[in-house]
């Protein structure tokens, strides 16, 4: 009976594998993956934040340097409508004075004295007259250009009428999802930002990486059915032992994303909805 006993008493000592496991994790590795987590999950709750506000800040900016450019292209209408206007006066002006020397010139004609003289004088009341019509011809194509750079800058105006009215309807419904959202961001940020002081440099550095290289931006992820929560590569038995043993950092072959156990996943989780 006694041996019995003994050997009861001996299986009983015995520890289960998943003890053991848990007997040999290094706790600063541990802190060190729940941290990376933790800073994961709370990244990926501001990203679907970001994810809510959609296209709108980008539609905002497109807006915003449409009216720019409209507003560039009324102020560049106005300009050449003055400078033709200034043209416009200045070829009055020659008129003007073209008509000036017309007149004494007809009034020579009266006076001459032979037909050599009446002939210079015929040609100069010619050129007089023909200068008037090309200034008076330029002044109407310039008056026609004058018409058709208002009719340009009505339809730009017009266009931005409507540009600030969608403007103003883009920043209001941006206004409302952010007041909406804003405390939510602003007690994850400043999560986000606890978490990286308990994370080494490196390792921080190691994970803004590849989040930032990442098209869901997930640098931490846990084992999903056997694979990675990310690339959903297949992880190896033995692999996914020292992944729970938490013994050092460890990353997936194929992505190079962080690799935890459910383990750490449902203890972050767990803290993150207290």
């Amino acid at each position: 009976m006694a041996k019995k006993v003994s050997t009861s008493k001996s299986a009983k000592e015995t520890t289960p594998v998943q003890e053991v496991v848990r007997l040999d994790i290094d706790e600063k590795v541990e802190q060190r993956l729940i941290a990376l987590y933790t800073l994961q999950s709370v990244d990926s709750k501001i990203d679907k934040i970001q994810i809510i506000r959609g296209e709108l800040p980008q539609a905002i900016q497109d807006l915003e340097d449409e009216i720019a450019g409209l507003e560039t292209r009324i102020s560049n209408l106005n300009a050449n409508i003055k400078e033709t206007e200034a043209a416009i006066a200045t070829r009055k002006n020659e008129i003007a004075e073209h008509e000036t020397i017309l007149k004494a010139n007809e009034k020579k004609m009266d006076n001459v004295r032979n037909n050599r003289e009446y002939e210079s004088l015929n040609k100069e009341v010619e050129f007089q007259n023909l200068e008037i019509q090309l200034c008076e011809r330029r002044n109407r194509e310039a008056t026609a250009k004058i018409a058709e750079l208002k009719q340009h800058i009505e339809a730009a105006k017009q266009l931005l009428e409507s540009r600030n009215a969608d403007l103003k309807a883009k920043k209001d419904e941006l206004g409302d999802i952010i007041k909406e959202t804003e405390k939510d961001e602003e007690r994850l940020t400043k999560k986000s930002k606890e978490q990286e002081q308990y994370i080494e440099d490196h390792y921080l550095t190691a994970y803004k990486r590849i989040r930032k290289a990442a098209r869901n931006g997930l640098a931490v992820v846990a084992i999903d059915r056997d694979a990675c929560g990310g690339c959903f590569s297949k992880i190896p038995p033995q692999r996914q032992t020292e992944i729970k043993m938490h013994k050092k950092v460890i990353v997936c072959e194929h992505c190079g994303r962080i690799l935890v156990d459910d383990d750490i996943a449902n203890r972050v989780e767990a803290a993150l909805e207290k």
